[in-house]
């Protein structure tokens, strides 16, 4: 099978994970203790990101949820402010609320980007918190110009707020800033990032910010069920590549802005942003959802190449659209290829029609 989706299992089977793992590890590895692959790679991770100290949690649910709780008991807040698409209200069942009793006040348009004004705004009644996911992946990757972050931090913060980062897709974020992962980091006093997305581990997370702070983080982790042992393997797995990500994001980057080129070149379908920022980008389609899942089937039985994850619809009926992350599995792919495959959703959607 080939894919387009950064998720596929063709490069994700238990063998094939397995003996990536294996390679990292000997007999005399341990599984816990300092020199375990968790305390490794919380080290390392506290390392390139300039805090110190990181904790491992089993999801990026419950870190992010974790980090929220402790800047809302530390400044006797109980609102956070966030962009209305933030993840933790769009895919995690608001459990920041159902579990915490935390409100989220929603700064800015749904559909364009957090500014400034947005945040003065949301900041007039002083929230614990300010969350931004860089990128912004339901906006279709889009990320913020450094300035307008710096400026955006800064107001935060002179707010007595915290800053909290979403970066379950930091690597992707850190290809278009180009600045070192430390540099991004210190804008925000939390940082969370994810073990399976662009590291393309099993799953879980990693919180990283000073040792106080993970400190309470850890007592909540307990709370919540995340201290568990034998986590080794998520661990593990997620340090197979964190040595050689950072090196392959640029290339992943210029492979979406050649796709997303070539498909608005093409005119069939859409993609947005326009160019790429990050390694991730929408497809939009003129066509109804589930026609179009149905044409991705049979693409996928006849073909064996696999398009997208999820189809989402939008707003304007008769259109959707789907998010392409390119990672090895989209570098497989030409622009070209692209935009032929596109080409046969279409048709097979058309000869589907009444």
């Amino acid at each position: 099978m080939r894919s387009l989706f950064l998720h596929a299992p063709n490069r994700r089977r238990p063998r094939v994970m397995l003996e990536r793992m294996l390679a990292l590890v000997d007999d005399d590895t341990p599984a816990d203790g300092p020199e375990g692959p968790v305390a490794v790679l919380e080290r390392r991770l506290a390392g390139l990101l300039g805090k110190e100290s990181a904790l491992f949690f089993p999801s990026g649910t419950m870190a992010q949820q974790a980090a929220l709780r402790v800047h809302a008991d530390r400044r006797g807040r109980r609102t956070f402010a966030a962009h209305p698409q933030t993840h933790l209200d769009v895919w995690e069942e608001q459990g920041y609320n159902a579990v915490h009793g935390l409100t989220l006040r929603r700064a800015g348009d749904p559909y364009e980007l957090m500014t400034a004004k947005d945040l003065a705004a949301a900041v007039g009644e002083p929230p614990a918190a300010v969350v931004w996911e860089l990128p912004q992946r339901d906006l279709g990757g889009l990320l913020p110009e450094w300035d307008d972050l710096c400026e955006q931090t800064a107001l935060v913060r002179a707010a007595g707020a915290a800053t909290h980062l979403d970066g379950a897709r930091l690597w992707e974020a850190q290809s278009y800033y180009r600045r070192p992962f430390d540099e991004i980091a210190a804008l925000f006093d939390t940082v969370y990032v994810s073990l399976y997305k662009s590291l393309q581990g099993v799953r879980g997370a990693v919180l990283a910010s000073d040792a106080a702070t993970v400190n309470v983080a850890a007592v909540w982790r307990q709370r919540l069920g995340g201290g568990i042992g034998d986590a080794w393997p998520l661990a593990l797995a997620a340090l197979v590549h964190l040595d050689t990500l950072a090196d392959r994001m640029p290339a992943y980057r210029e492979h979406a802005i050649a796709v997303a080129a070539a498909i608005n070149a093409d005119g069939a379908a859409r993609a947005h942003p326009d160019p790429p920022q990050t390694p991730l980008f929408h497809v939009h389609l003129p066509a109804d959802r589930r026609a179009v899942e149905q044409a991705g089937q049979e693409i996928l039985a006849e073909h064996g190449i696999q398009l997208w994850g999820r189809v989402r619809s939008a707003s304007e009926p008769g259109r959707c659209a789907f998010e392409v992350t390119v990672g090895e599995n989209a570098m497989e792919f030409s622009p070209d290829e692209v935009v032929a495959l596109i080409h046969d959703v279409l048709a097979r959607v058309a000869r589907g029609r009444p």
